[in-house]
């Protein structure tokens, strides 16, 4: 008999230490949490790059008149300028090389149209 009672006793006391340490195993067959990093977008903001747009919508859809007619201003030139590229460039032989006055002339395009998008954009 008292066999039987080692064995039951070896039985209880194995059981309780199973259950008493499942919470413990079953965190560890868990895979771990991923840690946020600090540069991870904020799930809260709107997408892009400088987080959420505070301005009205209607001062965003509103452009200065002032800088309105000097993107007109520039871009009348611009016109202009790439027509007398055109003309220089029907006018020389392209097959030589290029004239300075026309790399010029296209430098100076270039310029005027950055100044455009720039003052467009901002």
């Amino acid at each position: 008999m008292p066999h039987s009672r080692r064995q039951l006793l070896t039985i209880v006391a194995g059981t309780a230490g199973i259950l008493a340490a499942s919470p413990v195993l079953a965190s560890a067959w868990q895979s771990p949490q991923p840690i946020p990093s600090p540069n991870a977008p904020n799930p809260h903001f709107p997408p892009g790059m400088n987080g959420p747009d505070n301005r009205p919508t209607d001062e965003k859809r509103q452009i200065d008149p002032k800088r309105q007619e000097e993107i007109k201003a520039d871009i009348q030139k611009l016109y202009s300028l790439a027509s007398e590229l055109k003309d220089q460039t029907d006018k020389t032989d392209l097959n030589s090389t290029l004239p300075v006055l026309v790399i010029k002339k296209a430098q100076e395009i270039e310029k005027l149209a950055k100044k455009i998008k720039n003052l467009s954009q901002g």
